[in-house]
C-alpha cells in the first residue's frame, strides 16, 4: 500500500473528523412527488389524477400534467385522495401534561389522551393563577409529544391553548410535528381564552364572582390603557405606571385585535359571553357551543364565530335492567349535536370544528354532522380553509396551492366521509407520518345479501379477554333491507357497527369504537363463525391483542327489522 502524502494525510483525518456518522448522513430527502392521486384543494375544484410535489417542506407543483422533478422522491398515489391537512380548531395538543393536583377544567379541547394541563403560572405576576392573561401556550409546549392519535384522525395542525380557569391563557396554531420544536409554531399567539369556572378555594369562586373579575380586569386594563397614553404625551410632568404584565397582556384584547375565545356550552353561558363582549367591544368567539343552534340569530348578528366541538354525546356504557330511564335532557342533547354544524351553517354562523378531545371519534362524527344535514363540501371546509382563514393563516394553510406549507391527509378510497374510507398518512411540514392502522382487511366483501355471509344475524354475547381482564359485550347484528347492520354494547361501551365484512377466506371483520383505561379508540374485532361459537381477535390502536369469543343468544329470525 503507497504512503500518504503529509498533506493528503492531514486531509483524511480532518474529513474523516468532520464527517457525521453514518447514520446522519442518510439526509431525508427535500422533494417529493406524489403522483396519480386523486387531490381535492379545497380552494378549487378536484382533481380526479394528478401529481403534487413538494420541495423543502413547501407545496411547489399541483395538477394533472405536473410532471415529476427528476430529484424528487416517487411515490404511488393509485387509489388515495389527498386534502389538506385537517386543523384542530380547539385542543391542547402538546402541552404538558397537568401535576397530579393540577385543577384545570374540562371543555374545549383535549391533549391526545393527557389530562388537561393547568397553566404552570406567569413569574411575574401580580395575579393568581387563573387571572392570568399573559400566560401564553407556546411557551408550555413539549417537544417530543406524541401525536399519534391526532394523526390517525387526519389532523396535521391545532389551536392549541392552556386549559384552566377564568383566564385560560393564550393560545398557539401549531403543526403536530414532534421531532422540532422550532418548526411547531404557525402563529405564536392567535387568542385569549377564557372559561367560566371558579378558582377552588379562592376568589373568584361563583360564576357571579367569576364575571366580576372579569369586569374589574378589563375595567383595570382600560385605566392602564389611559394612563399609559398620557404618560407617553408627558413623560416628564405625568408619573410613570407601574409595569402590570396582565394588564399588559390584556391591552390587544380591549383594542379588539386579539380575539378572545370564551370557553360556553350553554345557551346561558354562550349569552353571557356575548353580553360582556358587547359591554367591552371585544372581538369574541365562542369555543364548545353545544347549544349555539339556540343562540344562532344573535350569533349571526353580531358576527361571532363558533369553534364547535364535534364530540358529540353518546351513551359510554350498555344501561343496567334495572336503570333508571336517561333524562330527556340527555337524549335531546344526543340527538341534537349531529344537527348543530347544519344548523349554524344554515342560520349564516361561521363555524369552524374542533375534535373535542375525542381524536378516535373525529373522522366518524364529522361523518355523523354530514349524515345530519351538513354538506360533505362546508364539513371539509370547516376543518381546513375555514380554521386557516379564522386563524389568520390561510395565506399558509387550509388548501392545496402551490406556496402553502405541505400539511396533507391521505386517504383510502375516494372521499373521506364514506363509511369505508380510512386515513392513511398524514404529512407535516412536507414529512411523510405513517398512520398506525389495524390489521388490512384484504379480499374481502360486505356482508352483504343472504348466500354471502355465514348466518350472523343475532344477539351475541360476548366474552373479551384484554389485558389481563375480562370484558362482557353484548354484539347485535340485524338485517336490515338484507344488509347487516349492528351495535355493541357492555364493559367497553356502546358503538355503532361499522366496516361489517367477510373474507374470502371466511374471516369475519368489523370495527368499532370501544372505552377502556386507556380512552375512547378505534377496534377491529377479526374472527370466524364454527360450531355456533363466533370467536377471534380484537386489535385496538397502542394496546396488546385481545381474544374474544360468543355465542347466538337470540334467533336471527327475532332480529329481522320490520320493513
Amino acid at each position: 500500500m503507497p504512503l500518504l502524502s503529509r498533506a493528503t494525510l492531514a486531509l483524511t483525518v480532518a474529513v474523516a473528523i468532520a464527517a457525521p456518522p453514518l447514520a446522519a448522513q442518510r439526509v431525508t430527502p427535500n422533494a417529493y412527488a406524489i403522483t396519480n392521486a386523486r387531490i381535492v384543494p379545497v380552494a378549487g375544484p378536484a382533481i380526479d389524477k394528478g401529481t403534487l410535489v413538494i420541495r423543502d417542506g413547501i407545496i411547489v407543483a399541483v395538477g394533472a400534467t405536473v410532471t415529476a422533478p427528476a430529484d424528487a422522491r416517487l411515490v404511488d398515489g393509485a387509489g388515495l385522495t389527498i386534502y389538506p391537512g385537517l386543523i384542530d380548531a380547539y385542543s391542547t395538543l402538546g402541552l404538558r401534561a397537568a401535576p397530579p393536583s393540577g385543577g384545570g377544567g374540562g371543555g374545549g379541547g383535549g391533549g391526545g389522551g393527557a389530562p388537561p394541563a393547568r397553566p404552570a403560572g406567569a413569574p411575574n405576576s401580580r395575579q393568581p393563577i387563573g387571572l392570568q392573561p399573559e400566560v401564553r401556550a407556546i411557551d408550555q409546549l413539549v417537544d417530543r409529544s406524541d401525536f399519534t392519535a391526532a394523526h390517525g384522525a387526519g389532523i396535521t395542525t391545532a389551536l392549541t391553548a392552556p386549559q384552566g380557569r377564568v383566564y385560560e391563557g393564550q393560545s398557539a396554531l401549531i403543526t403536530l410535528r414532534s421531532d422540532d420544536f422550532a418548526a411547531m409554531a404557525v402563529r405564536p399567539t392567535v387568542a385569549l381564552h377564557i372559561g367560566f369556572q371558579g378558582i377552588g378555594g379562592a376568589y373568584p369562586g361563583s360564576l357571579m364572582g367569576v364575571f366580576a373579575a372579569l369586569r374589574q380586569s378589563l375595567i383595570d386594563a382600560q385605566h392602564y390603557r389611559e394612563e399609559m397614553v398620557a404618560y407617553t404625551k408627558a413623560p416628564r410632568s405625568a408619573k410613570r405606571p407601574e409595569y402590570d404584565p396582565s394588564l399588559e397582556a390584556l391591552q390587544p384584547v380591549i383594542a379588539g385585535t386579539m380575539p378572545v375565545v370564551f370557553r360556553a356550552n350553554t345557551q346561558r353561558e354562550i349569552e353571557r359571553a356575548l353580553d360582556l363582549a358587547k359591554e367591552f367591544k371585544l372581538k369574541a368567539m365562542i369555543g364548545g357551543g353545544l347549544e349555539s343552534y339556540l343562540v344562532a340569530d344573535r350569533l349571526k348578528a353580531e358576527n361571532v364565530p363558533v369553534l364547535l366541538s364535534a364530540n358529540f354525546p353518546r351513551r359510554t356504557v350498555a344501561p343496567a335492567a334495572d336503570a333508571e330511564p336517561e333524562a330527556l335532557r340527555v337524549l335531546r342533547e344526543r340527538v341534537q349535536a349531529p344537527k348543530t354544524p347544519g344548523q349554524l351553517k344554515a342560520a349564516g354562523v361561521r363555524f369552524v370544528l374542533q375534535a373535542g378531545g375525542n381524536h378516535a371519534d373525529f373522522v366518524a362524527n364529522l361523518r355523523r354532522a354530514v349524515a345530519s344535514g351538513l354538506s360533505a363540501d362546508d364539513a371539509l371546509r370547516a376543518t381546513t380553509l375555514g380554521s386557516a382563514e379564522l386563524f389568520g393563516v390561510a395565506d399558509r394553510l387550509g388548501s392545496i396551492e402551490v406556496g402553502k406549507i405541505a400539511n396533507l391527509t391521505v386517504v383510502k378510497g375516494t372521499d373521506l366521509f364514506a363509511a369505508d374510507a380510512r386515513v392513511s398518512s398524514v404529512w407535516v411540514h412536507g414529512r411523510p407520518q405513517t398512520v398506525a392502522a389495524p390489521a388490512a382487511v384484504t379480499a374481502a366483501r360486505p356482508a352483504g345479501p343472504a348466500g354471502q355471509r355465514p348466518g350472523l344475524e343475532g344477539t351475541w354475547q360476548m366474552q373479551v379477554q384484554l389485558e389481563g381482564s375480562e370484558r362482557i359485550v353484548t354484539l347485535a347484528l340485524r338485517d336490515r333491507d338484507g344488509w347487516l347492520s349492528g351495535t355493541i354494547e357492555g364493559d367497553l361501551g356502546a358503538s355503532d357497527v361499522v366496516n361489517l365484512v367477510v373474507e374470502e377466506s371466511g374471516e369475519i371483520a368489523f370495527s368499532t369504537t370501544v372505552t377502556t383505561k386507556e380512552g375512547t379508540d378505534e377496534a377491529w374485532f377479526r374472527g370466524r363463525l364454527a360450531n355456533g361459537v363466533f370467536s377471534g381477535t380484537i386489535s385496538i390502536t397502542g394496546q396488546a391483542r385481545g381474544l374474544f369469543a360468543g355465542l347466538r343468544q337470540q334467533a336471527s329470525s327475532t332480529n329481522r327489522e320490520d320493513r
